[in-house]
């Protein structure tokens, strides 16, 4: 595949995919001065090293990237190099619009996934902070798919590009899952998760959304949260959210129902009951002698 740049509004190849902002491959055979510099995109970019080994920043933290590696840049986020280098090898990327649905990306309307589907991508996407993705060749097989398909336009080749790119993103927010590191510390990736979900409680997170955003899969998560807490995934959820209802309701501004919403219940009644399971007290009950008391 030789080197080319498609870019929305400038190349016919692009013209019924707003969403796809760019699409590129570069094959650089000597190091390039002032080629490479730190710019800060709306949209999600994401690159996939071919050849040559790339020393890039993503957020001003410096990456080392070989080939089958792959770099992902969230929007607003300032991506390039120091020094403006490039150096020698080749890569493809994928620049794409996503928009933003209760303060996350997510894909869009030309996306076939369900609106549950899209909205755990979507959340997994914009809190994982896993800019660096290790042997990751099949994001390289799909960016080369949608290429061909925007040239050669066979027959549904629309319905066919946007299939990909949704291939895409589920590939990209299951290696998120799944890519592990030995050397985390767990206590540490706790105090991590816990402020990361206490920003959403209201969220109704998934086993699977929570084992994202500290870059495991599922079953390893659920086994060192059992082996750290005693509680079940969802139950180390629960204890979460009762605790930040407890704070909540040590203040008289805010009604039991909307806590009740804001900390993730799906009515009074069942926040009712949970608490009162947890603590022993309804929680007007827990309200009313905290207030007396003060």
């Amino acid at each position: 595949m030789n080197q080319f740049v498609l870019q929305h509004g400038k190349s016919a190849e692009m013209h019924l995919f707003p969403h796809i902002l760019e699409l590129g491959m570069k094959k650089n055979g000597s190091i390039q001065l002032n080629m490479f510099p730190t710019t800060i995109m709306e949209g999600l970019r994401i690159y996939h090293i071919i050849e040559g080994r790339f020393e890039w920043h993503i957020n001003h933290q410096p990456y080392v990237f070989y080939p089958g590696d792959v770099a992902l840049i969230m929007p607003d986020i300032p991506f390039g190099c120091d020094n403006d280098v490039l150096k020698i090898g080749s890569f493809t990327w994928i620049h794409l619009a996503l928009p933003k649905k209760d303060g996350h990306i997510q894909p869009g309307k030309w996306s076939g996934l369900s609106d549950t589907e899209a909205a755990a991508i979507g959340k997994i996407l914009s809190l994982n902070n896993l800019p660096a993705l290790s042997r990751f060749n099949e994001v390289g097989r799909i960016i080369k798919c949608i290429y061909t398909e925007l040239s050669e336009k066979e027959v549904a080749f629309q319905a066919r590009v946007n299939h990909q790119i949704d291939e895409l993103l589920i590939q990209i927010t299951r290696k998120m899952t799944q890519q592990t590191h030995s050397t985390r510390d767990f206590p540490k990736t706790f105090t991590e998760l816990e402020v990361l979900l206490r920003r959403d409680l209201a969220h109704q997170w998934t086993v699977e959304e929570m084992a994202g955003l500290v870059g495991m899969g599922t079953t390893l998560f659920t086994e060192k949260v059992k082996s750290y807490s005693g509680f079940s995934p969802i139950n180390y959820l629960i204890n979460i959210r009762i605790s930040e209802a407890i704070k909540l309701l040590k203040r008289a501004d805010i009604t039991v129902t909307n806590i009740a919403l804001d900390t993730g219940f799906y009515s009074s009644q069942h926040f009712s009951t949970t608490f009162k399971k947890l603590t022993g007290y309804r929680p007007s009950e827990f309200r009313k002698n905290h207030l007396r008391n003060i």
